[in-house]
């Protein structure tokens, strides 16, 4: 592969957007705080921080759901 056709790649990436799995992937290393400095600056360069914002509210929700579910059920087995 040249390095135009590398460049022109990499152009076309940002210009689609992080995927799903992409953006998975980093709300869950950044919640857990194991996300590298090269991953994060692919994070802040992409052109709409929507994605991730939604799927952070997203996570925390579930997150916070998903405890308070599990509280409910150890305090009603007792």
């Amino acid at each position: 592969m040249t390095q135009s056709s590398e460049a022109e790649k990499k152009d076309q990436e940002k210009r689609r957007g992080p995927g799903v799995f992409k953006v998975m992937q980093s709300i869950l290393a950044g919640a857990f705080g194991v996300q590298s400095d090269k991953r994060r600056e692919e994070d802040f360069s992409s052109h709409s921080p929507w994605p991730y914002i939604i799927a952070g509210i997203l996570f925390t929700a579930s997150f916070v759901v998903g405890l308070i579910v599990i509280v409910n059920l150890v305090l009603a087995s007792q």
